[in-house]
């Protein structure tokens, strides 16, 4: 189990600055999430580790290997792609087995070390399966063949390049579970590149939130969704809305309606409350709350709840809530704990 150090890293593609002087500590042994949204430069960052893209500047180590100048195949990488990238024309076990040969192991500790990483990864019978063409797999099958791969190979460093956006919603939130206990189970350093926030606060030990090739927040899963530290982070993760509205002492004016307001902020601000935290009508039961009178236009099920529009001046919010309601006026609570402010300049 190896740490890995980020060091200032910046990568330039022609005009576009795809990592912007990026540092990070990524812990030995632990599951680290990369998030954020499209071309945001997480999977430059993942490839820059692989050795699959030269930085133009800073350094990548690994412990206290500095491998910034490393080939790929130098550094003890091994990456899981998103499109499971399996040899057609072998079988499953001599995709496996492909890294180990490489290496000329003898026989014995291939075949030893092929059957029981298959069987690590869950594939099922790992014994009838393992002579069969990638073709005759399911995706999610697929996907495990192609982690075995990296794993057998004992790699310094996991990565993982959106491994799972290809299955299908059940498949994905099942191999979540089974990677964060494979995981835990062998200890090795991962680096999981996703778009998907709720797969990266599910699995990960840690996240990093990046964003126009820079790390705008890093932490816990927990700390990243409860504490956000910008109007980016607030907005991206979960399902949220945005007001505009006036900081004045003591309270924030929304169109032509008035919140309590206990913030140092003053001026146009941007005030950002996600979809699961508002509630219709009644007061949260964790404490006190503000209140906007609105005209609910819509609600969808969703299957676990339901998601109502609620119009309030020219803005709609989207509210959870477990129970259908009927279009007409409403009062949408926004607790005072979950009222999120920020300076209109930080607008994401």
């Amino acid at each position: 189990m190896i740490p890995v150090g980020i060091e200032a890293v910046a990568k330039r593609f022609g005009q576009v600055e795809a990592l912007r002087g990026v540092s990070l500590e990524l812990g030995a042994g632990k599951l680290t999430a990369i998030l954020g949204p499209s071309g945001c430069g997480k999977t430059t960052l993942l490839r820059s580790i692989a050795g699959f893209v030269a930085v133009d500047g800073g350094r990548i180590l690994f412990g206290r290997d500095d491998v910034t100048a490393l080939p790929p195949q130098a550094r003890g990488t091994a990456m899981v792609f998103q499109n499971y990238a399996l040899w057609p024309h072998m079988s499953v076990f001599d995709n496996v087995a492909y890294g180990l040969r490489r290496k000329r192991l003898p026989w014995p500790d291939v075949l030893s070390k092929v059957m029981a990483t298959l069987d690590l990864v869950e594939i099922g019978d790992a014994a009838g399966i393992a002579q069969r063409k990638p073709a005759a797999l399911s995706g999610g099958q697929q996907q495990r063949v192609a982690l075995a791969r990296a794993l057998v190979v004992e790699p310094r460093v996991l990565l993982l390049d959106e491994p799972l956006s290809n299955l299908d919603a059940k498949v994905r939130q099942r191999l979540r579970v089974e990677i964060r206990r494979l995981q835990r189970r062998i200890g090795t350093t991962m680096i999981y590149v996703t778009h998907d926030q709720e797969e990266a606060l599910a699995i990960a030990d840690r996240v990093v939130l990046m964003n126009a090739g820079e790390v705008v927040q890093e932490g816990a899963p927990e700390e990243i969704y409860l504490e956000p530290a910008s109007a980016f982070a607030a907005d991206f993760l979960g399902v949220s809305n945005r007001l505009d509205a006036v900081a004045e002492p003591g309270r924030l004016r929304v169109g032509d309606q008035v919140l309590a307001y206990s913030g140092p902020l003053t001026g146009p601000v941007l005030v950002i409350a996600r979809s699961a935290d508002l509630t219709l009508d009644a007061v949260p039961e964790h404490g006190a709350a503000a209140t906007l009178k609105g005209i609910l236009e819509e609600s969808l099920f969703l299957g676990a709840h339901y998601r109502h529009y609620v119009r309030v001046g020219d803005a709609v919010l989207l509210v959870d809530g477990p129970a259908p309601a009927k279009p007409g006026a409403v009062e949408v609570k926004i607790p005072a704990g979950r009222l999120r402010v920020f300076p209109r300049s930080e607008h994401p």
